[in-house]
């Protein structure tokens, strides 16, 4: 196949894009599947290591109704994500259609919490406490327990025993606006370079870099004595084992 055939959006990118809109998000795993799928299906030529380019082909013709296909990080395995990004609308606004404007003031309140926190999560007791402080309508609690539920059904926050995360679908989609509205919070990881919120911090005051734990994992895996890879002290924290990512992991 030629360069000028190759960067042609075909029946194949249109039939991997109609699924992203469906899904919003996937996993690297399962998007090469895909690909080698839409392929197949559509009698075109399949290249393993393609994916970034059949993927930049149809980010090409998504450009001008701002739109993008965008890469990212799961802070809770380090598994690599793809999701289907609107870039013109970068405010928790976009999600109007689906949300009530007290609802939204409180999804803006729990990615206050979250991002404002050391460990990069949120318990339900503080985001409870939170809706007494809204604006607008104040939420009922069964009404908060019944939000939370759908931003975690929507992908939108995670959930583990009472405490919330953002989720790679939320950290994808609103890199922009978290961005924005705590500039002076928010770090990237040193490794990935991925925004970092659920992540260990380098103790030496002058340094106090980030890492995502998956991101430790595979780093410090097999060095006899972890040492910040910035300013070279003492690593202090417990360097956890690798997790093998399961092909359907939470988002």
């Amino acid at each position: 196949m030629s360069r000028d055939m190759s960067q042609q959006m075909g029946d194949s990118h249109r039939r991997l894009l109609q699924c992203m809109m469906t899904n919003g998000i996937m996993d690297e795993q399962r998007a090469q599947t895909l690909y080698k799928h839409c392929c197949e299906t559509q009698n075109t030529q399949y290249n393993a290591d393609q994916l970034e380019s059949f993927i930049d082909t149809i980010n090409s013709k998504l450009q001008p109704m701002f739109m993008q296909i965008r890469k990212g990080v799961s802070e809770d395995n380090g598994q690599q994500y793809y999701a289907l990004v609107n870039m013109a609308d970068t405010d928790i606004t976009r999600m109007s259609s689906d949300y009530a404007d007290n609802e939204l003031e409180l999804f803006r309140k729990t990615i206050d919490l979250i991002v404002g926190s050391e460990d990069g999560k949120a318990s339900s007791t503080d985001i409870l406490n939170s809706a007494d402080t809204l604006t607008s309508k104040k939420l009922k609690k069964s009404e908060t327990e019944h939000l939370l539920n759908r931003l975690v059904h929507d992908q939108w926050l995670n959930e583990k025993c009472g405490e919330y995360t953002l989720s790679t679908r939320c950290i994808i989609e609103m890199e922009p606006y978290i961005r924005t509205m705590h500039q002076e919070q928010v770090k990237v990881c040193q490794i990935c370079h991925n925004i970092a919120l659920q992540s260990q911090i380098c103790e030496n005051p002058v340094c106090g870099i980030k890492i995502h734990t998956p991101c430790v994992a595979r780093y410090f895996k097999g060095r006899s004595e972890p040492r910040c890879p910035a300013c070279d002290d003492f690593w202090p924290h417990e360097i956890p084992e690798i997790r093998r990512p399961r092909s359907q992991s939470r988002k």
